[in-house]
């Protein structure tokens, strides 16, 4: 080729290549929340900051100007009343005591003292490993049954089914609540946790910062999850497999036995640990951000769909990379997920029709520290709510690749499979189930809160196929950016797949909230159960 053609070419080539690389101005409006969200100066977001309060006036004033009603009495905010508990690290200690002699631990290398222990003072118990540590009546299981465990700290492997126990059972009871109210019937003195290695989603370096953070709660006792067990704690590695070996046993054998679907054992551990946990408390105000588009229906602009989306992050914290970056800026985790909510309320305002039901428009406080916003909202939805019939939603939804499979967590389980697959259809993606259920996500994020109020719920990632690419991609999204300083703005992401989620999301709102008849749960969902008949009244007071 001559050199004149070959710059001939060139120069044709150019424009297209420019025109490929600009992004619509819909990804523009998109990633143009995402910036706020996720800039230093927000901080990070940190449950009941003034970086999250200027998170969620930005949200307020979004909706505002979409024209989503306020949807919390007078305006968009609806006040989170919390309790905070934060661990005094340098009046806390433990050590493991072997034939009487104790081996002090490290709270930053070796163990993880969390704040969800339930009340200071001394610690003195012996060690008992019970696997899975999950009772399910349902199935049959109990790794508690037949141990004496009054008084002991358990030795709990975290990730993993049991074999034969469907993956929502697990998940269910995998929660901290279960958990809790399993362990308190038990009589345990405390809780030591080990991370299965084939399941961890942090590497321990960015897991031990978290031990700095305060745990929080609800002010109302009626939405507390958790209980009054002495010790809650955290092993890393490197203590799991000290725990662990001897008594005919490795932690390698256990976690290969896990990663199988196998049965674990369960065995007294030939050490105890000793120790004091000091803990100090505070009183603290967050806020979820509500607005409501009303239904044009007369008779069914009394139900609502819920759109949610947590707005907090985790706020400031050590430097992991070296570079002494202390902003968590939590860009994917939740910044995402809040543009893309903002988003499918521009979608509502641009077609100027309103759906049969009402759409509420929850950016919710506290999911970092247990799901709190989102537990106050679904047992105190503000006036105007009505009754809600269907939760979307939206949590760290993953555009790091074009949108071709799309997770939904809880499509088994109701009839918002049937509005979801028609959407997905509509943009050509294909509905996955879930390729990990051993992470137990479904309950994970906001929406089992409105699941335990009788809500039948969808949650979405990005799909891939095992073994591919993507899946690659991920695993090491997790590994270097989950909870870390690097989710911020400087990552790859790909706006566009972030535009057709929108997309598909308001086709799937519009559908739900136009049917005739509202979502029900599956005849054979366990979490049928939660079912009510009437939602809870709602109210415009403050959650005590």
């Amino acid at each position: 080729m001559s050199l004149l053609r070959t710059c001939t070419s060139l120069l044709l080539l150019v424009p297209s290549l420019a025109l490929a690389r600009e992004p619509s101005p819909a990804a523009r409006r998109w990633w143009s929340h995402v910036e706020v969200l996720a800039s230093d100066g927000m901080e990070g977001r940190d449950t009941g900051s003034e970086g999250h309060r200027r998170a969620a006036g930005y949200v307020a004033e979004k909706l505002a100007e979409l024209g989503v009603q306020p949807g919390a009495g007078q305006g968009y905010l609806q006040d989170v009343p919390l309790l905070s508990r934060r661990l005094v690290k340098e009046r806390s200690r433990m050590a493991l005591v072997r034939e009487g002699q104790e081996e002090p631990l490290s709270l930053d290398e070796d163990l993880i003292l969390s704040s969800l222990s339930g009340r200071a003072g001394p610690v003195d118990a012996g060690l008992v490993f019970v696997g899975y540590g999950l009772s399910i009546p349902e199935a049959g299981h109990d790794d508690l049954a037949g141990l004496e465990l009054k008084g002991k700290v358990i030795v709990v492997l975290f990730g993993g089914i049991p074999p034969g126990v469907p993956g929502n059972l697990a998940a269910h009871y995998g929660t901290l609540a279960e958990r809790v109210k399993a362990y308190t019937r038990a009589g345990v003195a405390g809780v030591l946790g080990v991370m299965n290695p084939h399941a961890m989603e942090v590497p321990w370096e960015r897991a031990k910062v978290g031990q700095d953070h305060p745990v929080m709660m609800l002010a109302d006792p009626a939405l507390r999850d958790l209980g009054d067990i002495p010790l809650f704690s955290l092993a890393s590695p490197t203590l799991a497999s000290k725990l662990v070996a001897g008594e005919g046993h490795t932690f390698e054998e256990v976690a290969a036995q896990a990663k199988a679907g196998k049965p674990m054992p369960r065995f007294a551990l030939p050490v105890s640990v000793r120790g004091e946990v000091a803990l100090e408390s505070s009183q603290l105000t967050s806020v979820n951000v509500v607005g409501r588009l009303p239904g044009s229906d007369p008779k069914l602009a009394g139900e609502s769909v819920v759109l949610s989306a947590h707005l907090d992050h985790v706020g400031l914290g050590e430097p992991v990379n070296g570079d002494g970056d202390r902003i968590y800026n939590g860009a994917m985790d939740n910044a995402s997920g809040v543009a893309a909510l903002l988003e499918v309320a521009r979608t509502f305002q641009e077609k100027k029709v309103r759906p049969r039901r009402s759409v509420l428009f929850v950016a919710v406080t506290g999911e970092e520290k247990g799901l709190l916003g989102s537990r106050a909202f679904a047992a105190h939805p503000t006036e105007g709510s009505g009754r809600m019939v269907a939760n979307l939603n939206l949590d760290m939804f993953m555009p790091l690749t074009p949108l071709k499979q799309l997770v939904a967590y809880g499509v088994e389980e109701s009839s918002l499979a049937a509005p979801l697959k028609a959407s997905a259809r509509r943009l050509g993606v294909e509905v996955m189930r879930d390729p990990n259920p051993e992470a137990n996500v479904f309950v994970r994020s906001d929406q089992y809160s409105f699941i335990r109020e009788g809500v039948p719920a969808l949650s979405f990632k990005f799909g891939y196929r095992k073994g591919s690419k993507e899946e690659r991609l991920h695993e090491e999204w997790f590994m270097k950016r989950y909870h870390g300083p690097s989710d911020d703005l400087a990552q790859p992401v790909d706006r566009e797949g972030a535009v057709r989620f929108v997309q598909l999301l308001a086709d799937l709102t519009r559908r739900v909230a136009d049917a005739p008849e509202r979502p029900s749960w599956n005849e054979d969902s366990f979490f049928r159960r939660f079912e009510r008949a009437e939602a809870p009244a709602p109210t415009a007071r403050p959650i005590p």
